[in-house]
């Protein structure tokens, strides 16, 4: 996309390796633009950062915003996820800890396409808390042919106890195709080392690889995940919206400073048409 394009009230500028910042002139709202444009090019670029915009006054404006992108999942807390520290965490996402590379609806009846996020308050510079986004794309066509041959032939079955929204237990394969395209994608939930104090940890089972195998594919996963050739490290700032493309990426929280104030909003939109879980249990029929 040109670096100065008139789809935006502001400069446009192509991140590294991926995604795509627009910084608003100033006196812009979010609100103003074309619902359709932000989809289009975050389905472009993985992911799109909109920095310098006016904020929205409460929830109720980015949930709105949100339904005019496409279908707003409600869920047990509502349409909206506050993503703040809690004073007493049940779930590691309301925790100032470290968070998984994960993909958003994995114990979900429906997969969002889309995460769209508001930094209401971001933490200082050297307090920590980004957001890691993977294009999971770049990790697959980057790595050695045999280590993509034994992801392919890997099998992850998840289980989490449901302390917070989610809960339960999928299965899916390690190398999933993009639900619209068809390109390979990455599936994966980062194991919490044992050592490691979290809160309702994940388990993983691998399955159609050797035993011996497993430590193999966690090596190479992670190595890839964090691989600065695929993966955006996003510092947020206060008034920062983020559209980001959960079909294609993985996404993961650096642990940050606790009581620093971090708070972000998060509204999810559907794929259209939705997408099915395809990792959950298939209920019997009849």
């Amino acid at each position: 996309m040109n670096p100065s394009s008139p789809d935006f009230p502001g400069l446009a500028q192509p991140m590294s390796p991926f995604g795509l910042l627009v910084e608003a002139d100033g006196g812009a709202r979010i609100d103003e633009l074309p619902p359709q444009l932000l989809l289009r090019e975050a389905r472009r670029h993985r992911l799109l950062v909109l920095r310098g915009f006016k904020p929205f006054d409460g929830p109720d404006e980015l949930e709105a915003y949100g339904r005019r992108m496409g279908q707003v999942p409600v869920y047990a807390f509502g349409p909206i996820l506050d993503v703040v520290e809690h004073e007493s965490p049940a779930d590691g996402v309301f925790g100032s800890n470290w968070l998984p590379y994960h993909w958003d609806g994995m114990f979900m009846d429906r997969v969002p396409e889309f995460q769209f996020f508001q930094a209401v308050s971001a933490p200082e510079q050297d307090q920590g808390g980004r957001t890691l986004f993977c294009d999971t794309t770049l990790a697959i066509a980057g790595v050695p042919p045999e280590v993509r041959a034994l992801w392919e032939a890997t099998e992850v079955v998840y289980t989490i106890n449901k302390a917070a929204h989610y809960g339960g237990t999928i299965r899916t394969p390690l190398v999933v195709p993009h639900p619209d395209h068809g390109f390979p994608t990455l599936r994966y939930h980062e194991p919490v080392p044992q050592d490691l104090p979290y809160p309702n940890p994940i388990t993983l089972h691998y399955e159609g690889i050797p035993e011996d195998r497993v430590a193999e594919v966690e090596r190479t996963v992670r190595e890839a995940l964090y691989d600065s050739r695929y993966c955006v490290a996003h510092d947020w700032r206060t008034g920062d919206y983020v559209l980001a493309d959960n079909y294609t990426m993985l996404h993961a929280r650096e642990a940050y400073t606790s009581l620093s104030g971090r708070h972000l909003r998060r509204v999810h939109v559907l794929g259209d048409p939705p997408l099915d879980n395809p990792a959950l249990p298939r209920r019997a029929e009849g």
